[in-house]
């Protein structure tokens, strides 16, 4: 990248800046416009409140988290032997398993 001029090395080093500044702006307009609708509904006495079912999130989640982790961790463990890169696959694997830990005690506590 030396031979490029400096004019093109400062828009090139630019670019991501203004993209993270303009990605931040339309979060915060987002954010901003979801309150100020969710304070008129509760105003008016119309805002219901979503509902979140965690038995079925927690399932999901740890279901896919387990088995892209099981994945990545075999696979780096057969390209790379047993050393810290397996933690990119160890890692969403036992978060996935706490899932579906968290999952299975609701549920048996939910059987009582």
């Amino acid at each position: 990248m030396t031979n490029l001029p400096a004019a093109s090395q400062i828009i090139v080093s630019v670019i991501p800046i203004v993209g993270i500044v303009a990605g931040a702006v339309v979060i915060f307009f987002y954010i901003l416009w979801n309150h100020k609708e969710k304070t008129l509904l509760i105003e008016r006495g119309e805002y219901r409140r979503p509902v979140f079912d965690l038995d079925t999130f927690c399932l999901l989640t740890g279901l896919l988290l387990a088995g892209v982790g099981t994945a990545l961790t075999a696979v780096l463990a057969l390209m790379n032997g047993l050393g810290y890169e397996i933690l990119g696959g160890a890692i969403p694997l036992a978060v996935g398993a706490s899932f579906l830990a968290f999952y299975g005690f609701r549920a048996a506590r939910g059987r009582r």
